[in-house]
Formats: structure tokens, C-alpha cells, sequence
């Protein structure tokens, strides 16, 4: 972890000089001191304010992180020096804990560690893909293209997650007002009719019983179990997916679920085609590139398939051959890979294709929440329904009797 250090010191010509730095231990500033020309002379470790209590972190998100590559691809291209650059961004950055891990790969830049080397050190903020990209790009002395590249793919990535995750809110929102609805009217509604019946002495048909029976095992004993068993559902499934075999089965489980199946699916190929197509044209070899793919997929299932391809292209077989077996990319996509790779511009097809499914997975997001919206109108109206009904029928009965 690196920290801030003051230091004092002199110049070779005897001036008297001082200032901050952040690296890792003493021995780094005193290294990147002389490296300066200066001996330092004192060199003391800043104790951060306001930390007494212990301070929240900020989250850094994608967007902060988009931000950070095209402004500093900007001030790169523009001729400004990589810790000098790196140094504006780490005071001006809007994300105070981002801005501190700026500081600190700064830090290691100015001890003599590679821009790339010093971003891996920071692996839950710059994944493997930034890292290589990041490292093909300072190994080509392109930096600065391959930063822009990078932050497209984010933002690509993002649109993508946005979609997929706004096709799951709008069925979770209605259910969940749906069920919300239904227990309250079970569990305070449905009592004060009870205490009414009870009064009158009325004989209740079937389906006003059930209604009763379930509003009072839901206001009892039987809602608290319930409330308990989502809970330990929600818990044991969160555990399971956290070991190998039980991602594989829930992983395989969602991609031959109807519908959504489809749809994750298509964000599968779209960003194993963007990531792969991102990572060719920076200069990033094919094995290595499959390798950054596969553990950046999300899934189990397609990991397991990139891995198989990867292990048969380092036989020297082409793309498309290996891909052309697997049950998650379609035959479309193999033979637009194929030739891709007939015509020595497989990065680019890569790309046409990523942007042929990011279209596919609006059009898949736009059918699932037609299909689906309404389903839920249909259980809402026919759960409400039934409950109107079932207290409006003894209603009906004494009514009958009173008329008789």
C-alpha cells in the first residue's frame, strides 16, 4: 500500500528543495529522489487527516473510470509526461478514492515501475483487459489510441449492462408492488371481513374460506416462515454460485431458461467479440487475448468454451473452427469470424459483429419486457380478482336472503 512521504533535501548544486511524494516505503522516495538529482536529507511519513474515525471510501464506478482514460489520453497526446499527467488527475479526479490510487500509481511510476505494472498493482480497479491493453500500448508507443480504445469499451460495456439490467427492473418492480399489495390486503384487509362474516353468522362459500385460511397463515406463524425461507433461498443460492460446480449448474441453468436464456446469450457473444475484437487491434496476441475473454465473461459456461477454443488455437487451428462446435456462439458468428480471418481483418469483423449483437440484445430486452408485461398484468388482475370475488360472495348470499 503506498503511502505519502514529506522529504527535504538539496540538489547536486547545493539548492534546498522539498515536497511530497507517495511510493511504497522510504527507500522508493530516496531512489526517486536521486533519480531527480536531489539528496534528501529528511524524509517523514504524512499522517492523513480526518482519519480518526475511519473514513468512508467513495465506490469507484465505470464511469469514473472512463472519465480517468479520456482525460488522460487527452493530456498524453497532447505531449504532457505521464507522472506530470498523472499527477493533475489525481488532484482534480471528482472520486476522492480514485484520485488516492491515482496518487499512489504515480507513486510507483516515479520509483521506476511501467504505467501498466503499476495499474496491475490495483487489480479490483484495473482489470486484466486495461492492464494488457495498457501494456500493448506502451510496448507499440500508443498510448494514447489504445486509451481512447479502452475507454469506448467501457463505455460499450456499460450500455450493455444498462440494457440487461433495465429488462430485469421492470418485472421485479411489478411483482414485487404486486406482492406487496396482496399481503397487505391478506394480512389487514381480509381480518376486518372475517370479524364481519363471524357477526353475521353467514354460511361462506369455498372460495371465501380459502381467502381466510390463507390470510391467517400469512398473519400468523406461516407469513414468518415464509419471510424465512425467501431469505434462505436468497442465502444458500448466493453461497452456491460462490463455488465451481454450483456457478456451472446455475450459470447453465439461465442460459436454456426461455427468454432469458436468449438474451444472455447474445451479451455473451457481444462482449467476447468486443473484448477479443478491443484486444487484436491494440496488439494484444490472440492466446492472450482468449485467456482475458474467458475470465472476463461471467459466465461459467462461456469461460469453459473460450478455454476449450484457446486450447485448440494454440495447436494452430483457426478461430472460427474451434467456435464453430460450441452451443453458445451461432453459426452467423463463425462464419463472419471465418472470414474475418480469410481476409486478415478479423479485429475489425470482431467489432461489426459486437455491434450487430449489441443491436440484438435491444431488440431481445424490448420482446422480453413486451412478453412479460402482460403476464404480470394477468396474475395481478386474476390474484386481486379472485380476492375481490371471494369477499363480495357471502355478500351476495345474505343479500339473496334478505330479498327472500
Amino acid at each position: 500500500m503506498a503511502t505519502t512521504f514529506k522529504w527535504l533535501g538539496r540538489t547536486l548544486r547545493g539548492a534546498q528543495q522539498a515536497g511530497e511524494m507517495t511510493a511504497r516505503t522510504k527507500e522508493d522516495v530516496v531512489s526517486a529522489l536521486r533519480k531527480q538529482g536531489i539528496v534528501p536529507a529528511v524524509i517523514t511519513e504524512t499522517k492523513p487527516a480526518g482519519k480518526l474515525f475511519g473514513s468512508k471510501k467513495q465506490k469507484i464506478t465505470d464511469k469514473d473510470i472512463v472519465v480517468f482514460t479520456r482525460q488522460f489520453a487527452t493530456m498524453f497526446n497532447a505531449g504532457i509526461p505521464i507522472v506530470q499527467g498523472l499527477d493533475i488527475m489525481s488532484k482534480q479526479a471528482g472520486n476522492k478514492t480514485l484520485g488516492a490510487v491515482i496518487a499512489q500509481i504515480k507513486g510507483d511510476v516515479e520509483t521506476g515501475a511501467t504505467f501498466a505494472n503499476a495499474l496491475k498493482r490495483h487489480p479490483k480497479i484495473f482489470d486484466d483487459l486495461y492492464v494488457n491493453l495498457v501494456a500493448a500500448g506502451e510496448a507499440g508507443g500508443v498510448l494514447d489510441e489504445v486509451l481512447m480504445r479502452l475507454a469506448g469499451y467501457i463505455e460499450k460495456t456499460m450500455k450493455l449492462k444498462k440494457k440487461v439490467k433495465g429488462a430485469m427492473i421492470y418485472p421485479a418492480i411489478v411483482i414485487s408492488v404486486a406482492v406487496l399489495v396482496i399481503a397487505i390486503i391478506m394480512v389487514w384487509v381480509i381480518p376486518v371481513f372475517a370479524e364481519i362474516f363471524a357477526e353475521m353468522g353467514v354460511q361462506l362459500p369455498l372460495p371465501t374460506r380459502s381467502v381466510m385460511w390463507l390470510s391467517n397463515f400469512l398473519a400468523g406463524i406461516g407469513g414468518l416462515f415464509i419471510l424465512i425461507g425467501i431469505a434462505s433461498t436468497v442465502f444458500g443460492t448466493r453461497q452456491y454460485r460462490k463455488t465451481e460446480n454450483g456457478r456451472k449448474k446455475t450459470d447453465n441453468l439461465l442460459l436454456k431458461m426461455p427468454a432469458i436464456g436468449d438474451l444472455l446469450r447474445k451479451v455473451a457473444v457481444a462482449r467476447f467479440t468486443r473484448t477479443l475484437g478491443t484486444l487484436i487491434s491494440s496488439g494484444v496476441p490472440i492466446l492472450e487475448g482468449l485467456e482475458i475473454c474467458a475470465k472476463s465473461s461471467g459466465n461459467k459456461i462461456v469461460e469453459e468454451e473460450v478455454f476449450n477454443v484457446r486450447k485448440e488455437v494454440s495447436t494452430g487451428k483457426t478461430l472460427a473452427e474451434p467456435l464453430s462446435k460450441s452451443e453458445v456462439f451461432p453459426p452467423m458468428v463463425t462464419q463472419m469470424i471465418n472470414v474475418g480471418e480469410s481476409t486478415g481483418a478479423l479485429d475489425q469483423m470482431l467489432i461489426k459483429i459486437a455491434d450487430f449483437y449489441d443491436d440484438e440484445v435491444d431488440n431481445a430486452v424490448a420482446n422480453l419486457t413486451t412478453a412479460l408485461e402482460p403476464m404480470l398484468m394477468v396474475f395481478l388482475g386474476i390474484a386481486i380478482g379472485y380476492i375481490v370475488i371471494a369477499l363480495y360472495l357471502p355478500i351476495f348470499q345474505m343479500g339473496a336472503v334478505v330479498g327472500g
